[in-house]
C-alpha cells in the first residue's frame, strides 16, 4: 500500500517537529521553509528513516499531495505562501486538501477557502495549542474549522502529531476557537505573574506558593509550567511576546466586528506593547511577570 503523499510548508518552532510526526506516522512528507537551511536539516534529520523531501517552493512542494499542511506566522505570511504563482493552492491539485495551522484571523481563512474551493480543492483552518514542547511530544490541541467531509479526510494526518483533534464548525471555527484559547492564556498568565510578584514583594517562598496552590481552586496549566520559571527569570521558552500580542491583536479586531467585549484582554494587550518597546518581544510570553518585578 502506497503513502499518502503529503506536503508541509514552514519549518518554525511549531512546523518543524509536527512535520517531523507526520513523517513518523508513514506519510511521504515533502517540505517547503522560506530559509533553505531549515529545510534541508529536516531532511537530514528525518528522510533517511522515513524517507521525505524538500522543495524550492510552496506550489512544487504541493505538487501531486493529498495533503498540504501549513503552518506559518500571521495572515501576511499565509497570503504570501498560499496565493500566487508560486503559491500552495497553484499547486495543490483538484480534490487535494489544504490544512493550514496558523494562528491567523477568520477572515484570511474564509478568504483562502473560497479561493480553494474555487479550484476545488478543501480547506480546514486548524490552529492549534500546545506550544513548542506540544508539538516535539506530538501532543497538540487542534481546534478545526470546515466541512465535515474534509475533516474526516485530513483528521488522521493532524492526529499524528495531537492529542485532542476537534472539528468545531465551519471554516473560521478554528481560528475563533483559537481566539478564545488566547483570550483565556493572556489573562491567565497577566493573572499568574501579579501573584507571582505579590508572593515575591510579600517575602514568600514563590516556589512553596505554586506547590501548594496549585492544589486548590488556583490550579492551572501556566501555574504548574510558568509559575516557578517566571519567578527564576526563565522566558527562554517557546512562544514569545511578539506572537502573543499578535493573537491578541487578532482578537481584538474580531472583537470589534462581532461586539464582544474584552477589556481585560485589551490591556493585557498593551502590556505586551510595553514589553516589546523595551526589546523584549522575543522573550516567552511569561515575561508579564518580568514586566511587574522590574517596575
Amino acid at each position: 500500500m502506497s503513502k499518502t503523499k503529503a506536503a508541509f510548508i514552514g519549518l518554525g518552532n511549531m512546523g518543524y517537529p509536527m512535520a517531523g510526526h507526520l513523517a513518523k506516522a508513514d506519510f511521504d512528507v515533502t517540505v517547503y521553509n522560506r530559509t533553505v537551511k531549515k529545510a534541508d536539516d529536516w531532511v537530514k534529520e528525518y528522510a533517511g528513516e522515513h524517507g521525505g523531501s524538500s522543495a524550492e517552493t510552496p506550489a512544487k512542494a504541493a505538487d501531486g499531495a493529498d495533503i498540504v499542511l501549513t503552518c506559518v506566522g500571521n495572515d501576511d505570511d499565509l497570503r504570501a505562501i498560499m496565493l500566487g504563482e508560486d503559491g500552495v493552492l497553484a499547486g495543490t491539485g483538484k480534490g487535494a486538501l489544504v490544512i493550514d495551522h496558523t494562528t491567523a484571523s477568520a477572515i484570511v481563512a474564509r478568504e483562502i477557502a473560497e479561493q480553494a474551493a474555487a479550484k476545488g480543492i478543501g480547506f480546514l483552518d486548524a490552529p492549534v495549542s500546545g506550544g513548542q514542547e506540544g508539538a516535539q511530544k506530538g501532543q497538540l490541541t487542534v481546534m478545526v474549522g470546515g466541512s465535515e467531509e474534509d475533516f474526516a479526510k485530513g483528521e488522521a494526518a493532524m492526529q499524528s502529531f495531537a492529542k485532542a483533534v476537534t472539528h468545531m464548525g465551519p471554516v473560521g471555527s478554528g481560528q475563533l476557537t483559537k481566539m478564545v484559547n488566547q483570550i483565556t492564556c493572556a489573562s491567565a498568565i497577566q493573572a499568574l505573574a501579579e501573584g507571582m510578584n505579590f508572593a515575591v514583594k510579600s517575602g514568600l517562598d514563590a516556589h512553596q506558593v505554586v506547590d501548594v496552590i496549585s492544589k486548590g481552586a488556583a490550579q492551572s496549566w501556566q501555574m504548574e509550567n510558568r509559575g516557578k520559571t517566571m519567578v527564576d527569570g526563565k522566558f527562554d521558552f517557546g512562544f514569545a511576546c511578539d506572537w502573543m500580542r499578535k493573537d491578541l491583536d487578532i482578537c481584538l479586531d474580531e472583537a470589534r466586528a462581532n461586539g464582544a467585549q474584552l477589556p481585560l484582554t485589551a490591556l493585557v494587550e498593551s502590556f505586551y506593547a510595553r514589553i516589546q518597546n523595551q526589546g523584549g518581544g522575543r522573550l516567552d510570553n511569561s515575561a508579564l511577570f518580568k514586566l511587574l518585578n522590574d517596575a
